[in-house]
């Protein structure tokens, strides 16, 4: 439009200019009375405004096309995802504590160091208890020895029953009493739960030990990790054991393929949510407790779905939900027509088309705002 009255203006004024710069001419001529220089004058003013309205007629033509993108609309499997925002974190992610007081004579050691299941972290002073275990096996020794001769006497008639039972109290007491001792001279053994990494050692040898908030040193095994969170209660029944789950680490900057491993069975009344646990595969040890993980579950598939950009989606003043086809296609251009469609859900930018659109339909999906039924398009 605003080339229209552009080219009409100049065309006024160019008029008008000619008319100012013939208009002597023109009186001339009448004056004149030339009969046949005025029939020449008037033929080519006649032919001026002839081009003037063919400019015109092709720029009014030219309003009711519109250049536009458009693709061909295909079968495909759709996938919705639930959006979630987790914690990574490890149940072998301890502080390791002694269980008996004492000086620590030993310490073996030191961050950053693998260990294995088993393996000794160090040892506590046992304040004599290995020579109590020491007593207490010779104790045992001789009450075993007693047993298994009165045993022998028993076995031929000779003694009493009395006597029997008596030295098999003695050598079955002696026997716990140095199981019990043994037990706490273990305690004096620090040893790995579990094969890791020894993350931060908090004490020296020769330090005195004891149970602490602090503990000795911590322990971390960074393959068997997972990421935990929480999903609305309308979710249940959707998520499974096995579900695939895209991790993203942000920290990181890459992503990561998990299995949903837990589903808790209680809704937490507060926040009508329950919690889940996905195990992540940590190969490289670019995984580490506490890490913030953002969550792709997948909730919903639809194989030989129709899917379009959300964004060509329109919706009309009666909250009808639309799209343009281009129709009458010969080579790059086309009429553009308007199709009420029926949406789904919408994921990664792309809405599920449940009706209105078939396979192979071309849709226009950019320069939507800009046109409107029975428009040419051209692509």
């Amino acid at each position: 439009m605003r080339k229209t009255l552009l080219i009409t203006v100049l065309s006024l004024s160019l008029f008008a200019c000619s008319k100012k710069e013939n208009s002597a001419s023109i009186d001339d001529l009448i004056k004149s009375k030339n009969i046949k220089e005025l029939q020449l004058k008037k033929v080519s003013i006649q032919a001026d405004l002839a081009k003037i309205d063919e400019a015109l007629a092709l720029l009014d033509l030219k309003k009711d096309e519109a250049l536009v993108s458009v693709i061909e609309v295909n079968d495909t499997t759709f996938t919705h995802y639930l959006d979630v925002q987790g914690n990574v974190n490890t149940k072998e992610n301890i502080l390791v504590q002694p269980e008996f007081q004492g000086t620590l004579i030993s310490l073996n050691v030191k961050a950053g160091q693998r260990v294995s299941k088993g393996q000794i972290l160090g040892l506590v002073d046992d304040a004599g208890i290995s020579q109590q275990v020491a007593s207490l096996e010779n104790q045992y020794a001789l009450a075993k020895t007693t047993f298994e001769r009165q045993k022998n006497l028993w076995n031929q008639k000779i003694g009493s029953e009395i006597q029997y039972l008596q030295a098999q109290t003695q050598m079955v007491s002696a026997q716990r009493g140095v199981a019990q001792m043994k037990a706490q001279l273990a305690k004096t053994i620090i040893k790995a739960p579990f094969s890791g990494t020894i993350d931060d050692v908090f004490v020296e040898k020769g330090q005195v030990v004891a149970p602490s908030p602090q503990g000795l040193m911590r322990i971390v095994n960074l393959g068997n990790m997972y990421v935990s969170t929480t999903v609305p209660e309308s979710y249940i029944g959707k998520l499974k054991v096995g579900t695939e789950v895209d991790v993203y680490l942000t920290s990181l900057g890459k992503t990561y393929k998990g299995k949903i491993r837990q589903v808790a069975s209680f809704v937490n009344p507060t926040n009508r949510s329950f919690g889940i646990e996905v195990s992540v595969p940590n190969p490289e040890n670019l995984l580490r407790p506490n890490q913030v993980a953002k969550l792709k579950i997948i909730d919903y598939v639809r194989k030989n779905a129709v899917v379009v950009p959300s964004n060509v989606v329109q919706e009309d003043g009666e909250h009808n939900k639309y799209v343009f086809l281009a129709t009458q296609i010969n080579g790059k251009t086309g009429i553009a027509k308007k199709v009420l469609v029926m949406i789904g859900k919408s994921s990664d930018n792309v809405t599920e088309i449940l009706s209105g659109l078939s396979p192979n339909d071309v849709i226009v999906t950019e320069g939507v705002n800009t046109i409107s039924e029975g428009m040419k398009l051209n692509f």
